[in-house]
């Protein structure tokens, strides 16, 4: 098998944790030949590790003849740029940057990937977490649609502070979010019809005690529509999100007590309750079942396998770049809904 040659621009909090080792494992398909950070002594260091050139900004490493696609892993100073610039070189672009950018760059990244037709991936791990994939099974075929979900997450105030992660533009807590709505409208296989949200503290994230939490309303399903002539009693699909930063981080066992479960979901025949990456716990008419999904290959694993055949052509191109943007809008409605008090009808084709 031909190796793809990737240049990586940014080494984000991800870099050691999923990014290194991925690329490790897959050695046999990704072959690293130049990297770009803001830290040069930091693109030195990993470059060596793989061989590879470090070079000194990412418009040089994009234009390189040896870089086929780009892993943009991490937002930095730049923005969106090296995406922009992928797009106009005719280069594919793997990047966990996708939501770190305003509602007004998301449309300009959406503009240049559909012009340029390049192949585009967006890091959105939780669909990729074995316990997500289990669940999409089990509702194909045990527990049916979803009826009720409650998703949350609770994080460290010191989170806030973290710009490897959420860039310049894109406050933390919006990230996260974006993030959740992402996963959820995932497994409910729809978009949400309209979306109220609360917030206590500033909705930007800038002040040390913060929390949101926002209710998705989605259509109902088709076969509901048509058996249920009065909308009314028709049963729509609704979703429950929080993110938190209202624990110290010098508070650990605070933070770790009676930790809700990432994701409840409440189905036709069942009900099942995840934590991630690999750990899901589901009831039907049977009784209890546990799961634990740790044997499974590593998420970021998966999402560079997923992105090497996107590229070489073993499957068509996704509606990655799409998803990430309409994840966006969803996050901006439920600011606006903050602003006004009120709930915020979707339209997606705005």
């Amino acid at each position: 098998m031909c190796k793809l040659q990737v240049g990586l621009i940014g080494l984000g909090d991800q870099w050691n944790i999923r990014h290194a080792p991925a690329l490790r494992a897959l050695s046999d398909r990704f072959e690293v030949t130049a990297v770009c950070c803001e830290v040069a002594e930091k693109s030195r260091l990993v470059a060596n590790e793989f061989d590879a050139v470090a070079t000194d900004g990412f418009r040089a490493l994009i234009d390189r003849d040896d870089v086929h696609a780009v892993l943009a892993l991490s937002p930095q100073w730049y923005g969106p740029l090296p995406i922009e610039v992928a797009c106009q070189r005719g280069k594919a672009v793997y990047s966990s940057a996708a939501l770190d950018v305003t509602p007004e760059q998301a449309d300009s990244i959406q503009q240049h990937i559909r012009d340029s037709g390049i192949p585009f991936m967006a890091e959105l791990p939780r669909r990729y977490a074995p316990a997500t994939i289990r669940l999409k099974e089990l509702i194909a075929t045990r527990l049916g649609k979803p009826r009720l979900m409650f998703c949350h997450q609770r994080l460290p105030v010191e989170d806030q502070n973290d710009r490897l992660r959420r860039g310049q533009h894109c406050p933390v807590v919006w990230r996260n979010m974006m993030e959740l709505v992402d996963w959820c409208r995932y497994l409910v296989g729809a978009d949400p019809a309209s979306i109220v949200s609360a917030a206590h503290g500033d909705p930007s994230g800038g002040i040390a005690t913060f929390y949101q939490m926002a209710s998705l309303e989605f259509p109902a399903y088709s076969a509901d529509t048509e058996e249920t002539p009065n909308p009314q009693a028709a049963k729509c699909p609704m979703v429950q999100l929080s993110v938190g930063h209202y624990i110290p981080e010098r508070w650990q066992d605070a933070l770790s007590f009676r930790r809700p479960a990432s994701l409840q979901v409440c189905c036709e025949n069942g009900m099942a309750f995840i934590d991630l990456p690999s750990n899901l716990i589901w009831f039907d008419d049977a009784g209890q079942h546990t799961e634990s999904l740790d044997s499974e290959r590593a998420v970021g694993e998966m999402m560079l396998d997923r992105f090497q055949r996107l590229v070489t052509g073993g499957i068509p191109n996704g509606t990655d770049a799409t998803d990430a943007y309409r994840a966006m809008k969803i996050v901006v409605g439920a600011h606006e809904s903050v602003k006004s008090g009120n709930r915020y009808k979707l339209d997606f084709d705005a």
